[in-house]
């Protein structure tokens, strides 16, 4: 088997049976589904097949902690490569076609509806209801010793930026499938016509907040003809005008940079992101970049 590059954890290979092309994925690490999270990902992949294009399920087996076996789980191969491969390379009118694309897995996403957020802890999908942080406000507060080597002022910043940014979460009830990391390296695009061609990487996924991978895809990639393509494509979808759309994203997106900024050394992707929350922080702007 050969393991797989890009956002998928470095645990999931390229193997051939048959003569036929799978992807074996490998879950050794502890999740939070624990020994049911190949099946959490197996039925997402049943979820939104058909909406999305996702791999099939092949085979979901369960780990042997007798013999130490983990879980596996089958599925096939995706056409088309690697989106922040094909991102690099595109003008502006590719970035548009590109984004109108990513609009459209974002806003089907935000259609599929859950009835309440939480963690998927088995294979049914039902939403944990364990309590989480208090908001936005708790959940920077629970990371602050993560960030004691910002100075007083930052923190502060940060603070009232994320009292802000959930007062205008709180506008917004409803509930959806969330993917949970939809950066381009989770997706996949055919390098001519830049369709997509796969959306992989579910591990994140939980049930939660509609503007949550909106403000994922408009992370790291500001350009202009890319973002106004994805928002207006949302808007066409959705019904949400682009400005609206746009803040609601940038205050969601606050969720995953406090995370990853708590976990700066880990990652390149990880140093970028409290690079980004601290301009965040200083300027009071959600849009800063």
């Amino acid at each position: 088997m050969t393991p797989l590059a890009g956002g998928w954890s470095g645990e999931t290979f390229l193997a051939q049976a048959a003569g036929e092309r799978q992807v074996v994925r490998v879950y050794a690490r502890p999740r939070p589904a624990g020994q049911h999270a190949h099946e959490v990902d197996a039925a997402l992949l049943t979820l939104v097949r058909g909406l999305l294009p996702v791999a099939d399920v092949l085979e979901s087996r369960r780990g042997d902690p007798a013999s130490g076996m983990p879980a596996l789980l089958v599925t096939s191969v995706l056409p088309g490569e690697r989106g922040d491969l094909v991102l690099s390379t595109l003008d502006d009118d590719g970035l548009a076609r590109w984004g109108r694309q990513v609009g459209r897995v974002v806003a089907t996403l935000a259609g599929v509806a859950m009835l309440r957020p939480g963690r998927f802890l088995d294979g049914s999908l039902t939403p944990s209801a364990s309590p989480g942080a208090d908001g936005l406000p708790g959940w920077v507060e629970e990371h602050e010793d993560s960030l004691v080597h910002w100075p007083a002022a930052d923190l502060a910043g940060l603070r009232e930026v994320a009292r802000r940014a959930q007062d205008l979460l709180d506008t917004v009830t409803r509930t959806c499938l969330v993917h949970g990391d939809l950066s381009p390296a989770n997706l996949l695009a055919d390098p001519v016509t830049l369709q997509v061609t796969g959306v992989v990487d579910w591990e994140r996924a939980h049930a939660g907040h509609p503007f949550t991978d909106l403000g994922s895809a408009l992370r790291a990639e500001r350009a202009p003809a890319y973002v106004d393509a994805v928002l207006a494509t949302y808007a066409e979808r959705l019904g949400v005008p682009p400005d609206e759309a746009l803040a609601l994203a940038r205050a969601a997106d606050l969720w995953s940079l406090v995370d990853l900024a708590a976990r700066r050394e880990e990652n390149p992707v990880a140093a970028r992101a409290e690079a980004l929350l601290r301009n965040v922080a200083r300027t009071g702007d959600l849009s800063a970049c």
